[in-house]
């Protein structure tokens, strides 16, 4: 899966449209704007259409804040 689109975010919570690489479905989540996110757990979410887990061409975001950055 892959983020399209940010719906919302507030500090480093966020919601976000996210699309599947192989079937293109969509699907409404939460999440959490930080590096580990982007990196550990959006790639190894499931599709719930098809299954499948981001390519290993995966290339994550970066997120909107620096780590040491208080919101």
């Amino acid at each position: 899966m892959k983020i399209k689109e940010i719906i919302y975010q507030h500090r480093r919570d966020f919601e976000a449209i996210f699309e599947c690489e192989h079937c293109g479905a969509t699907s409404k989540e939460w999440g959490y704007d930080d590096r580990n996110f982007h990196e550990n757990v959006i790639p190894n979410m499931e599709c719930k259409q098809c299954g499948k887990k981001s390519p290993d061409s995966y290339r994550p975001l970066k997120p909107r804040y620096s780590p040491w950055v208080q919101i």
